[in-house]
């Protein structure tokens, strides 16, 4: 069950992620990005409503010895009666719901990954996968976005077993059952599963060789995102993300503009309903589309918790 979890897990939260941090793009100004203060964690108030609520920003997969939670982020996750996840987390400890998401898993109409590479970047894929101890002969169906999740090793459902890797939405999730709180979600599961299917496997797949090929690089460049997010810098997580080559490039309104449009209704009812927690990818709060400059526009008060 634990293991069946974990793989899904890093599906829906780690693909966008190793995507994000394939290259790091060199900083121009941009009028675009609204930049914020340096706060993982903000305050939602105003437009009626009675009690403040809260946004805060995840890394989905983190080292153990670099995650931490401030004294404010505690007091306010404490006094929430319900904690919002991009997902209800809960649904995925349901074994009917993870069997079937798991069959979404794969391509369609008999797409093998074989088909989608040429012989030279199969083999590297192959290679890659066999040093990691994953059969890719086992893996064929499976759509590439997925496969680039599993191809990063150190964040594998493993090392989050052994505790050497952690994730925000599992701690809160945790932390909430522990204090009886709702535990809700801001979309469905099968909504995500769509907007993956909507980038086509070729796509899917070249993302896959170069997240691959970025060896090193790549590690060098989540080290680097870690350590903006430690130092809570929202404009500097922003410039990662902006990412082109291996990242989201023609489909960032897809993959991250058009989900923050949608939540804000939904943050909206369910802040009016009661004190929330909303906990969701540090990458979607800052930019002109990001989450705090939409719940701004919309009128209410978000401000920076130091």
């Amino acid at each position: 069950m634990n293991h069946l979890f974990n793989f899904l897990f890093l599906f829906f939260f780690t693909t966008s992620l190793s995507a994000q941090v394939a290259t790091i793009p060199e900083v121009s100004p941009d009028s675009s990005i609204v930049e914020l203060e340096n706060s993982l964690l903000w305050e939602i108030s105003g437009k009626g409503l009675e009690n403040a609520s809260y946004l805060y920003g995840t890394i989905h997969m983190i080292g153990a010895k670099d995650f931490f939670l401030t004294e404010p982020t505690k007091v306010a996750f404490a006094e929430s009666e319900r904690v919002a996840f991009e997902i209800d987390m809960e649904n995925m400890n349901s074994m009917s719901m993870m069997f079937s998401m798991l069959g979404q898993v794969m391509m369609d109409g008999g797409m093998t990954l074989k088909k989608l590479l040429s012989e030279e970047d199969y083999a590297t894929v192959d290679a890659h996968f066999k040093e990691i101890g994953m059969p890719l002969f086992l893996l064929e169906r499976v759509k590439p976005m997925f496969l680039s999740a599993l191809a990063a090793g150190d964040m594998s459902g493993g090392s989050m077993q052994n505790g050497e890797v952690k994730s925000y939405e599992m701690e809160f999730m945790q932390m909430a059952k522990s204090n009886e709180q709702e535990i809700d979600g801001l979309e469905t599961i099968a909504y995500q599963m769509s907007i993956f299917d909507s980038i086509p496997y070729p796509v899917q797949a070249e993302m896959l060789v170069e997240s691959i090929k970025g060896g090193d690089e790549g590690d060098d460049q989540f080290a680097e995102m870690v350590k903006l997010y430690k130092a809570q810098d929202l404009a500097g997580m922003q410039d990662m993300f902006k990412a082109e080559e291996g990242g989201l490039g023609d489909y960032e309104d897809v993959m991250l503009n058009n989900r923050n449009r949608n939540w804000i209704p939904v943050m909206g009812d369910m802040m009016a309903e009661k004190k929330t927690f909303f906990a969701v990818g540090a990458g979607h709060l800052g930019g002109e589309f990001g989450v705090v400059n939409l719940l701004r526009k919309e009128g209410y008060t978000v401000e920076a918790i130091k």
